[in-house]
């Protein structure tokens, strides 16, 4: 997905973002994303414009049925430590009400 943010060019900022379906349940979609830009409601704005808002994302059009914030969870974040240069890699468990969420695939 490549958008430009809400203000059109030269203002708005191009945006890159890919995405993958891993698992659908005819009512979620459990996605792998990868960022190569870093915008502000990046993900929020780019999943909203194909139609399907983040689960939990009133802003964005998303319900709040199921889960009552942003069903968006940074599993893995890699990156250059600035100063050494040396990568890092962090990991982060799913919240337990993104589990719940889960367990219906």
């Amino acid at each position: 997905i490549i958008l430009r943010k809400v203000a059109p060019p030269p203002e708005g900022k191009e945006a890159r973002t890919h995405y993958d379906t891993v698992k659908t349940n005819g009512q979620f979609s459990l996605l792998h994303l990868v960022l190569d830009t870093g915008r502000t409601h990046q993900i929020r704005v780019h999943l909203a414009h194909l139609g399907h808002p983040l689960l939990g994302d009133d802003l964005y059009g998303g319900s709040q049925k199921e889960i009552s914030r942003q069903a968006l969870h940074a599993w893995r974040l890699s990156f250059r430590h600035p100063v050494t240069q040396e990568k890092l890699v962090i990991t982060a468990p799913l919240p337990s009400d993104m589990q719940r969420i889960a367990a219906d695939f």
